[in-house]
């Protein structure tokens, strides 16, 4: 087991670098990871059914656009709801027009009376990330919860999404913190797993 104090120390270090990412290069990012998340469609990586993306935390990579993008192509967007600590987290319709509420942490959902979709893609925010497709999360374990959960249904393709900056050499990792599939980031898109 991973030494908890390692894990905070590399939180702490992770969130720092990318707060410092300087507004002016957020757009940008966001942007390119559009573009390479619709390249993946492209070139037939992506599964059909519904996407799962999130609303953005703080100084998180705004994944909105190539949300909106996979909306345009036609896959069903969702936007997760948090639930009591310790749960996995659900999934509700994105209507990018529509109301939102705000949950638990902070972060705008959508509202009740909004379908609940299985993401079949989930685009997944992070702290840290490195190249065997671990990720640092900020440690109440939602996504390695909707992960396994998921995974357990049937398939899900997970890709981090994430500045360049968040690289780590070594993420500190435990056995039940789930891979990442693909990571990308404004500079460039990894295949993790086949």
């Amino acid at each position: 087991m991973t030494d908890p104090q390692a894990k905070d120390a590399a939180r702490r270090e992770a969130r720092a670098r990318r707060d410092a990412i300087a507004d002016s290069d957020r757009v940008a990012a966001a942007a390119s990871v559009r573009d390479r998340i619709a390249e993946l469609g492209r070139d037939g990586h992506l599964p059909q059914g519904a996407a799962g993306g999130y609303w953005p935390l703080g100084s998180e990579l705004d994944a909105r656009p190539a949300l909106l993008h996979l909306g345009q192509l036609g896959y069903p967007v969702s936007l997760p709801v948090s639930g009591p600590r310790g749960t996995a987290l659900a999934f509700r319709d994105w209507d990018s027009d529509g109301p939102m509420t705000v949950g638990r942490y902070g972060i705008h959902e959508p509202p009740e009376g909004r379908a609940l979709l299985r993401p079949s893609l989930l685009l997944v925010p992070l702290l840290a990330f490195d190249r065997g497709g671990h990720r640092l999360g900020y440690g109440a374990g939602y996504y390695d919860r909707t992960l396994d959960m998921l995974r357990e249904e049937g398939a899900v393709l997970a890709v981090g999404v994430a500045f360049a900056a968040q690289e780590m050499p070594a993420v500190p990792a435990d056995g039940h913190d789930e891979r990442l599939d693909w990571i990308v980031t404004e500079r460039e898109t990894l295949r993790i797993r086949k």
